[in-house]
């Protein structure tokens, strides 16, 4: 029963339960707004959808009501969801700086430099 409790308890169950929840109700929103959009389409065309389409009875018509709904809500999804998370994103990502490095680390390095090219010399007398 730990186990379960557990995996229940982990974080990132959680987060995706929680996008779920969210997602679910997104999309009956963006369902809405297709019908909104769709509605105003038809009434240009005279039409409510393009359901009636059917040329040499091929049912035309619903793969253009399909397509013209997946084309609203990918566009919603892009507007909505994907371009305000890119601007939040690097709104609020951390830029590392290339500074220069401070005074006191370049002296340091430039001793231990010169201090290795000397280390296998030192103490060695010169033999006579």
């Amino acid at each position: 029963m730990k186990g379960f409790k557990d995996f229940v308890m982990r974080g990132n169950l959680v987060e995706l339960a929680v996008a779920f929840i969210i997602g679910t109700a997104f999309a009956v929103v963006v369902k809405a707004f297709t019908d909104v959009i769709l509605s105003l389409i038809g009434k240009l065309g005279g039409k409510p959808d393009f359901n009636s389409i059917k040329p040499g009875g091929v049912p035309l018509g619903a793969f253009l009501t399909a397509l013209v709904a997946f084309l609203i809500v990918a566009a919603v999804v892009y507007f909505f969801v994907v371009k305000p998370y890119e601007a939040a994103k690097t709104r609020y990502a951390r830029t590392e700086v290339d500074a220069a490095p401070d005074e006191n680390v370049v002296l340091l390095t430039e001793i231990r430099d010169l201090l290795a090219g000397t280390t296998g010399t030192a103490g060695r007398h010169a033999e006579i």
